[in-house]
């Protein structure tokens, strides 16, 4: 005992056992253990044992408090652990051999991410850690850790039901936007506890859509700081998420624009709307010159959109007629809608729709390419997911059951790359980063059924 305990410490250990035999009764068992340690009556008054009566308990009970959460924290470490090695969608695709480029989700859904009270209307993944956001007519937005399928906050700021989320925002400082029917856009600091740190007023109706800007747009100096939204009072407006100032105001539709969705260059912005048209902005040019297409090819309200990446372009090329496909560099070459007459049209950048595609019973809610370039996958108020396979002229490969009620939106995670893209755009040229892109097989879909489901390898 002298080895483990220093001098003081063990004259405090036998003054506790003494004031703790004396609390409990044992007068003659502490008289005799006092004797033992050749401790004076002075040495050890009645101050001296009120003073030591309760220490003994305490530092047990701390003891076996302590030990509890020893055991609570390697029953974590373990399950972390075992996570880490078995359930992250990289590892697993690795591990069991999927080919992340033609990974498709099916049912049942990894994760069902249950705590809204209203439909689920958004999801956007964090670009790099584990979190996915939801919004919901409920007026919150939640944030998840979708590898545990946990709830990790509830923000609460807007007013009426939050339309759409989106993460962006400057390199190496990602932000997270919301907007409402409340008018406002708000922007959310991740790094700061998700703390809403600035509001953007100025839509004068409902705001449905926001997307911000990826690095790189021609002649816009503030590329990464750019955020793009939609409204019901038929404008696109473009904000400086830095200043938070109203850069540009976009007009052309003639009613409600519904969604938005930017090439991966940050140049080109494609906008839906209720007047049945899509539109595609060139955000190099100024206002007046910004519209460069109208595609007219649905016959009710347009709900949602999507670009091509480079990596479709060889099977769009081929359903477009074309003897070789565009430059990977181009990031505009083709792109897919969704609307409210049931249909899925492809459409190249021309405006000609060079693919239909048939099969959902309800409104196509929303629209994602595999970044792999070799599906389209759409989500719809049938409350299914759909994966077409544009290697095969757009057919339905598969039918997922994605919920018990309207499917109303639909993410990919966005994929890692090994190395960070370059300011110069090398990262979007479609070569050097190719090589340095890692697919990430996860997707989420949320419903008005009220659930966010996580599909993963």
């Amino acid at each position: 005992m002298s080895n483990l305990l220093t001098s003081r410490q063990a004259e405090e250990l036998h003054k506790s056992l003494i004031a703790y035999l004396l609390s409990t009764g044992h007068t003659n068992s502490a008289q005799v253990l006092r004797q033992d340690l050749n401790l004076a009556e002075n040495d050890f008054d009645a101050t001296t044992a009120k003073k030591y009566e309760g220490l003994l308990e305490k530092k047990w009970t701390s003891v076996v408090r302590l030990q509890k959460k020893i055991m609570d924290l390697e029953t974590r470490s373990q399950q972390l652990q075992s996570e880490l090695d078995n359930a992250t969608p990289s590892s697993l695709a690795a591990r069991k051999n999927h080919d992340p480029t033609t990974w498709l989700p099916r049912a049942p859904a990894r994760h069902t991410l249950q705590s809204h009270r209203s439909p689920i209307t958004s999801v956007a993944f964090h670009p790099l850690f584990s979190s996915l956001a939801s919004g919901s007519e409920d007026c919150t937005i939640k944030i998840w850790d979708y590898e545990l399928g946990e709830l990790e906050r509830t923000l609460k700021s807007h007013t009426k039901s939050v339309l759409d989320v989106d993460f962006g925002g400057p390199r190496g400082n990602t932000l997270l936007a919301s907007c409402s029917s409340d008018l406002t856009i708000k922007l959310w600091d991740p790094a700061e506890e998700y703390k809403n740190i600035r509001t953007l007023p100025g839509h004068d109706h409902s705001v449905s859509s926001v997307r911000f800007i990826p690095s790189g747009a021609a002649g816009a100096p503030l590329s990464g700081n750019l955020l793009a939204s939609a409204s019901r009072d038929k404008t696109i407006r473009i904000w400086d998420v830095t200043t938070g100032y109203c850069l540009r105001t976009l007009r052309g539709h003639g009613d409600w624009v519904r969604s938005l969705a930017p090439t991966i260059d940050g140049r080109w912005l494609l906008s839906t709307s209720s007047d049945q048209t899509s539109r595609m902005w060139d955000l190099s040019q100024p206002d007046n010159n910004a519209q460069k297409q109208t595609f007219l090819v649905h016959e009710h309200v347009v709900e949602c959109c999507a670009f091509a990446p480079a990596s479709a372009y060889s099977h769009l090329a081929t359903l477009a007629g074309l003897k070789k496909p565009p430059p990977a560099s181009s990031s505009n070459e083709f792109l897919a809608t969704g609307g409210r007459d049931k249909l899925i049209k492809i459409s190249s950048a021309n405006g000609v729709c060079i693919k239909t595609l048939t099969g959902h019973d309800n409104w196509i809610r929303s629209l994602v390419f595999h970044p792999g370039g070799k599906y389209l996958l759409s989500c719809s108020d049938d409350k299914t997911i759909r994966c077409w396979d544009l290697a095969q002229e757009g057919k339905c490969v598969r039918v997922v059951e994605a919920a018990d009620h309207f499917a109303s939106c639909l993410r990919w995670a966005p994929s890692l790359f090994k190395e960070p893209a370059e300011a110069n755009g090398t990262a979007t040229n479609g070569t050097s980063s190719e090589a340095k892109e890692q697919i990430r097989c996860l997707i989420a879909c949320g419903s008005v059924d009220l659930n966010v489901r996580v599909f993963s390898a």
